[in-house]
């Protein structure tokens, strides 16, 4: 049987194209790589050698919960610079947590209101503030539902490379 390999790209819409573009090349960092003769707005990032973020403008409704998870090389300079510009949402899945694997986790919106996950390394060096912050709390992410169907195990990772 065939199988999916990779993920080439994630390909999110957007409300203002320019806006989003400045919030990911100027806050997280990416790098814009030209994109096709498309006949509508739209922009292409690079994350990594293999995978890309596209952008679209479009008038669209978006997802409270659904969201792209970044894994980002500071989590302390990227976390303080989130709460600066107010976009950590803790609605969705919760405060900002570390995971049982060790990586830290916060949720935030883009200028679009797409949520993004950003998530650092396991074994990332954490400030030590993030942890006494309002916006962090420890344990992982419980909704109340008390449905426990799916695939789990208590030493899931998001970081299976390193396992």
């Amino acid at each position: 049987m065939a199988k999916a390999i990779n993920i080439n790209h994630v390909a999110l819409v957007v409300s203002n194209l320019e806006e989003a573009c400045e919030f990911y090349e100027k806050e997280l960092g990416m790098e814009a790589i030209p994109a096709f003769l498309f006949d509508y707005p739209t922009a292409f990032f690079k994350i990594n050698e293999d995978q890309q973020l596209h952008l679209t403008e479009w008038e669209d409704t978006y997802s409270f919960r659904g969201h792209l998870c970044l894994q980002v090389d500071d989590i302390n300079t990227i976390y303080w610079r989130m709460k600066e510009l107010g976009v950590i949402d803790v609605k969705p899945w919760g405060h900002v947590r570390q995971l049982p694997d060790g990586p830290i986790q916060m949720f935030v919106r883009d200028p679009s209101g797409n949520l993004i996950e950003l998530s650092s390394a396991p074994d990332a060096k954490i400030d030590p503030k993030i942890f006494e912050d309002e916006l962090f709390k420890p344990g992982i992410y419980v909704s109340g539902r008390n449905d426990f169907r799916g695939y789990k195990t208590k030493d899931a990772t998001l970081y299976h490379k390193n396992k």
